[in-house]
């Protein structure tokens, strides 16, 4: 299968080593950045949501209408809309954006952030509420007659929508996650499964759980993988570059108050505290120093070295069955040009080699 690429989008310019910059929602910026993309080369661009953030569904709205090509993927937290709203919501934007819609549902790794927006349900039951949340829109978008509904978290009758996806039979759902109840959901619902930056060997393995799981069910899954990839023109002035970016991160988080980060409550973040070790490296390009200095927290691991490097490790783990991979940089508008540039076409070149030669 092709390989996909997936960028990220966010309403005004922040990372790790950049302070928030301009109001919470920067139009210039959104509308530059959401077209990068679309120029470089992406296949889709990710708005991701937390419990303070601009709301993520608005902007992939916004974002559409300023791109022609590119599709996207909605970060969504079940549990705080009713799934037969937000069937008819998803199922609309679908149609607004001519079928470039795709949904990565996030049962959410930390309780702090759930209770911001009134969640109290602990980590196994949100799960348990996301496998009936998906069960339910997936009856909304595509059967022809109303429905009634009784079930552990909700409870509706003759529940419908006229509006449908734009895409058949709905809008692909991407699901991550890595513990046995997130497994569990995946294996029943995924079309993609989301993994953050592991090493070769934990990747394989997740995709093998995954796969099984899935063949409970007669289903079939692809799978994704998070990187932060670190560039420069030298192997030696990409790993300079590296500890600068873990230089500044620390400087920032020295600045703002932050305490060196603890470990994020989810098994991901486990897991991918867990790839290197008790060092910041594992296979030849992984580094996870960043992700260990911030406690796991989103997809914080990288690859560093030239392009043609970080592509060939790309298209390694391309080889072992992942066939999307998520990239963004610490520079986040300038990073996603200079992916267009080379590291994008270098993969596809690679990936397409060895499917051919198959």
């Amino acid at each position: 299968m092709s390989v996909e690429f997936i960028g990220m989008i966010q309403q005004h310019k922040v990372s790790e080593t950049h302070r928030p910059s301009g109001p919470p929602v920067d139009l210039d910026y959104l509308r530059s950045f959401a077209q990068a993309h679309e120029s470089a080369g992406f296949d889709r661009i990710l708005v991701p949501h937390s419990s303070t953030s601009p709301d993520a569904t608005l902007t992939v709205a916004y974002a559409a209408t300023v791109t022609n090509r590119i599709h996207f993927m909605l970060a969504h937290r079940p549990g705080f809309v009713a799934p037969t709203l937000a069937a008819r919501q998803l199922a609309t934007l679908d149609q607004l954006s001519g079928g470039r819609l795709a949904v990565h549902f996030i049962s959410g790794g930390s309780d702090a952030d759930q209770r911001r927006d009134g969640d109290y349900l602990d980590h196994d039951e949100r799960y348990a509420r996301t496998d009936e949340y998906l069960q339910i829109l997936r009856r909304i978008w595509t059967e022809d007659a109303p429905f009634d509904h009784d079930g552990r978290y909700y409870r509706f009758e003759q529940g419908f929508s006229d509006v449908k996806p734009k895409q058949s039979p709905h809008v692909p759902i991407y699901f991550g996650g890595a513990s046995a109840p997130a497994l569990e959901v995946a294996g029943k619902h995924a079309d993609v499964y989301a993994l953050w930056g592991e090493s070769k060997q934990q990747v394989l393995e997740q995709i093998t759980r995954v796969r099984a799981e899935a063949a409970r069910h007669g289903r079939q899954v692809r799978f994704s993988v998070s990187f932060r990839p670190i560039l420069a023109d030298t192997e030696r002035a990409a790993w300079d570059r590296a500890e600068h970016i873990l230089d500044e991160t620390r400087r920032l988080r020295v600045e703002q108050g932050f305490s060196r980060g603890g470990p994020q409550q989810s098994e991901g973040a486990r897991r991918l505290l867990a790839a290197s070790g008790d060092g910041v490296r594992a296979d030849d390009r992984l580094w996870t120093a960043v992700a260990k200095e911030i406690g796991g927290r989103s997809n914080s691991t990288a690859l560093v070295g030239t392009p043609s490097q970080v592509a060939q490790t790309l298209a390694e783990y391309h080889a072992l069955g992942v066939t999307t991979f998520l990239i963004r940089g610490f520079d986040p508008l300038e990073d996603a040009i200079d992916y267009g540039r080379e590291l994008i076409p270098a993969t596809r070149e690679l990936t397409s080699r060895v499917r051919h030669a198959a």
